[in-house]
């Protein structure tokens, strides 16, 4: 079964919104995290909101620069979770049709690489929820932001996780990386 793989920028405050602030962390290590990252997924899964932006940002990109990384997201398939997108003009895009828990358990049933879900807000929340997240990657960022602290407050949400991995950038940018906790 593939996994589902939550990769998020997130700064010290709790933004997530529009991660311009990202850009003068983004050196060679987090290149080659975010490259391996890539490279162990054959699909993305968003919300609406993470949709509109990233398709309004990444097609304007060079995908003949490797740096850029344009290529993968330009071409990768992607799935979108929204009851009001018909008709995604981003290459190689679906929109998710019915329930989303029956629609993500299907997708991960499929075969292929893991699924890399970029953003954090209702449709994460919804998942961990049904149990399809498989593991949460928080790259917490050493910037304050200010403004609203993730776009979806999940009040309802409750869970535990299991830290599996750190690391720590010269930047000082941290990857945590977390599995939810298995109870028995």
């Amino acid at each position: 079964m593939r996994k589902l793989v939550n990769s998020t920028y997130i700064t010290l405050d709790g933004v997530i919104e529009n991660p311009m602030w990202t850009m003068p962390y983004f050196d060679e290590e987090a290149a080659s995290l975010a490259g391996a990252q890539t490279e162990e997924a054959d699909a993305m899964l968003m919300g609406r909101a993470t949709y509109d932006g990233m398709s309004a940002a990444w097609p304007t990109r060079d995908e003949s620069d490797p740096t850029t990384g344009a290529a993968y997201f330009n071409n990768v398939k992607k799935y979108v979770a929204s009851t009001t997108l018909t008709n995604p003009t981003w290459n190689n895009t679906e929109v998710l049709q019915g329930d989303l828990v029956e629609a993500v358990t299907a997708l991960k049933a499929q075969p292929g690489k893991n699924i890399i879900q970029y953003g954090f807000g209702s449709v994460t929340a919804q998942l961990i929820r049904a149990g399809l997240v498989d593991e949460v990657r928080f790259w917490i960022h050493p910037v304050l932001e200010g403004g609203p602290s993730l776009t979806a407050p999940l009040t309802d949400v409750k869970a535990s996780f299991d830290l599996v991995d750190t690391r720590v950038h010269k930047s000082g940018v941290i990857v945590a990386s977390y599995a939810p906790k298995v109870t028995s």
